[in-house]
This record gives structure tokens, sequence and C-alpha cells, in this order.
């Protein structure tokens, strides 16, 4: 176990769940037909749920039985607990302690945490997740048991807590909660549970240190995260009451029109729910939504994207060169140069991935689109970033596409996940093995 880099525990971690949780759709009574999933339905079922995207190309709420629903939640359950919990069950169960790797596959890009033991590891996520879902749970119970009958609310409120703090996306109905839009204390639930899962880990874990006395002020990473989210999610919300105030929000009351828009900001950064048809939002809402999928959440979180404090650190960077400096700092302190350049990196491996895709998609859908039809480019980009950054997100799209199309989101979806990490193992490594030498200078015309 400590011979394996970040990138190989990784990769075996998820793709042995994804082939568990494909096979166990495959022979469960999953679909409420009696009938049986493909084998591309629910190998893409399953890499939805355990790399938690949300992406579905059968009706969650119709066409599964309450195995197939519960078969789902485990997996997005165990998705969403991640590596770290995975990596520590085997370790703790072999009698040995996560390696430096180990971590760093674990906690994603960015971040490492002091190593401990991994059967305290196990027992912290393990409880973290829980008692924040189980909190989130009961809310949503006391606010559904009158609609749905006490017993009933159970099942209804654990699988949206578990889905939304895993920012998974799924839901139970039909169309997600656009029909409970008008229901701010439910919307605000929903997307308070999607923000604390995207904030990560070691953010919770600090800021429960601070407020214990244990530190005497946050660390940079949390206090990175902590201003970038609080700037994204009331600068988003701010563009989207613009953009939808006569559009996708018309016909709600102020307060609804608010509480939408805070949804809007805080699901299209990780999680897949919705309150409004993101085919009929406008041009400008779509392209905002693009871009905050691309920039996801935090990193050592269940959320997706190149992670907001890449974004941070490259506007950083900006701003230092921009003043003619050669360190980025932030606040009193200096961010090391080999992390902005993983960040630069990460950005750019982001972006190009995106485009491969969305290339590749076009072509496997040749055939099954209108070739005068320039909107399906749109509908494919929309799709390919909700993937790749798992957050579930869709305009529609991914149940009508071909079996082919079904099969390049699959990796979509898997990179989206461990890709960024295979991207810092790899500097990493490279970075333990410089030999350090350099060729002679030679400059080049840039712009």
């Amino acid at each position: 176990m400590q011979n394996l880099t970040a990138a190989r525990l990784a990769t075996l971690s998820f793709v042995g769940l994804i082939a568990a949780g494909t096979a166990g759709f495959l022979l469960l009574p999953v679909l409420a037909s009696g009938s049986r999933l493909s084998f591309v339905d629910a190998l893409f079922l399953s890499t939805s749920a355990v790399c938690v995207t949300g992406l579905s190309v059968v009706d969650v709420s119709r066409e599964l039985t309450g195995v197939g629903q519960a078969w789902l939640l485990i997996l997005v359950q165990l998705g969403g607990l991640g590596i770290l919990t995975l990596a520590g069950w085997i370790a703790s169960a072999m009698g040995t302690r996560l390696g430096l790797e180990a971590h760093e596959a674990a906690q994603g890009p960015g971040f490492v945490l002091p190593p401990r033991s991994a059967a305290r590891l196990l027992r912290t996520t393990v409880a973290f997740t829980f008692t924040l879902e189980a909190f989130g749970a009961g809310v949503l119970w006391l606010l559904w048991r009158d609609d749905f009958g006490a017993l009933r609310a159970i099942w209804i409120a654990l699988f949206h807590a578990v889905s939304a703090f895993c920012n998974a996306g799924f839901s139970l109905f039909t169309d997600s909660f656009v029909g409970l839009r008008d229901e701010p204390p439910i919307v605000l639930a929903i997307g308070g549970l999607v923000v604390l899962g995207g904030l990560g880990f070691p953010v919770v874990q600090d800021l429960r240190s601070r407020v214990r006395g244990q530190h005497a002020r946050l660390t940079l990473h949390s206090r990175l995260v902590l201003a970038s989210t609080a700037v994204l999610l009331l600068g988003s919300t701010m563009l989207y009451l613009a953009f939808e105030w006569r559009h996708a929000l018309v016909g709600l009351s102020f307060v609804d029109r608010i509480v939408n828009a805070f949804f809007m900001a805080a699901t299209a950064r990780t999680a897949g729910f919705n309150t409004v048809d993101y085919d009929a939002i406008s041009n400008a809402s779509l392209f905002l939504t693009i871009g905050l999928m691309w920039i996801g959440g935090a990193p050592a979180s269940v959320a997706g994207g190149v992670k907001i404090t890449t974004v941070a650190l490259l506007l950083c960077l900006l701003l230092s060169r921009l003043r003619g400096e050669e360190n980025v700092s932030i606040g009193d302190r200096t961010v090391p140069k080999d992390t902005v350049q993983r960040a630069t990196g990460l950005a750019a491996g982001a972006l190009l991935l995106v485009g491969l895709f969305v290339f590749a998609l076009m072509v496997a859908e040749i055939e099954s689109t209108r070739w005068a039809d320039r909107t399906e480019l749109v509908r494919i980009v929309f799709e390919v970033q909700s993937a790749f950054s798992t957050v579930g997100l869709s305009m529609n799209r991914t149940p009508s596409l071909s079996e082919p199309g079904r099969l390049v989101l699959v990796p979509v979806m898997l990179l989206g996940r461990i890709g960024p990490l295979i991207v810092l193992s790899a500097m990493a490594l490279r970075d333990r093995n410089r030999i350090p030498y350099r060729f002679a200078h030679e400059d080049v015309l840039v712009g």
C-alpha cells in the first residue's frame, strides 16, 4: 500500500467501486418495469453515482425501484466519502498506515493534511460526513413530514440530504426541485448542505478548532476558500437575479427570486439540483453557469471543477504580474511558487481535456444531430463541462445521447474526479526526482 502512488491509488479505488456499482445495477432488480439496464446504462449510472456527478440516463424517481434508488445512494455515499475513506479502510484492515501519497490521493488537489493513522482518519471523516448529513436529513424531515407522512419522509429526507452534502444532485422528484421553488426553507436547506459539502473537510475542521480556541487564526487555505466562496456566491446570485428576473424567475415573489438565484449560484459550482429549466435560461446565465461549473468547489471536498483556490491563485498571480511582483502574496503570506505552478497546470489541463471531450462527443453524436443545429454545440459543451466538473446539471441532452455518446461521458466523469489529482501527483513526483540542470536560454515572441 505504501508503494502505491496517489494516481494509482485513486484510480484503482474509483474504478473498483464503479465496477462493483455496475455489477449491482446489472444484477439487482433496479428497474420498476422489471427489465434490466443495458451494460452501457449501468456503467454510466454507476460512474455518475461514484463520481457524485448526478447526470442520469434514467428517471431516478420513476424508473428505479426502491432497491435501485438505495443502491444508487450507497454508491453516492461511498463516492462522497472519497478516496480518503476508501484508502483508509483498506489500510486499517491491513494494519498499516497511509503514506503521504495516500493522503494526497484522499484529499485532492492542492492540500495535504498532516499524516495520521488510517483508522483515526477514517473515523474522523465518517463522523464528520454522517453528522452533517444526519442534521440535514432531520431538517428536511421536519419540512416534509406533513406532505409525505412521517415514515416516507424519512427516506426522502435521507436521500436528498446525502445527495446534497455529497454534491451529487440526484433527486427523487422528477423535476428536481422545480416544483418546490416557492418553498424557501426547503431550497435553503438543500443549498446549505451543498455549500457545506463543497467547503471541504479541512476548512470545516479548521473552523471547528478556531471556535474551540485551539488556533489563534484560520489557515491561509481556509481563509482563501471562505472568502472566495462568499464572493462567488454573492456575485453570481446578483448576476442570476439580473439575468433571470424577467425570465426564469418570473412569477415568483421577491423573496423566492432571491432564494432561487442563491440556489442557482450554489448548485452551479458543484451539485446538479435545479429549480429552473437550464434549457430555457438566458445565454448570459448559461455562460455564467458554465464558468461556475469549471471553477467548482474547494479542495478536499466532494466538489469537482479545477477548484476555487486554483482560480483564486491564478487571479492573484495575474495581479502580482501586473504590479511587477515576482511572488504571489495573499494577505501577509507568500504562496510557494510550486503551488502556483500546479494551479496553472491544473487550469490548463482542465481546459484542454474539456475541449478534447467536447470534440469527441460531437463526433460520437454526428448521426443523431441535425447538421444546421448550432445550438447543439452549446448543449454538448454544457453537458461535457457538467460531467467533467461532476456537477450534474443538464440541458436535457444526456438522456437522449446515443450509446457512443454515453460512453464518451464515462471517462469524462472519472477524469473530472481523479484527473486533477493525477496531474498534481505527476508534478509532485517530478519535483521530488528533479535533477538540477537547465539548457541554454533562448527567447521567443509572445503576443
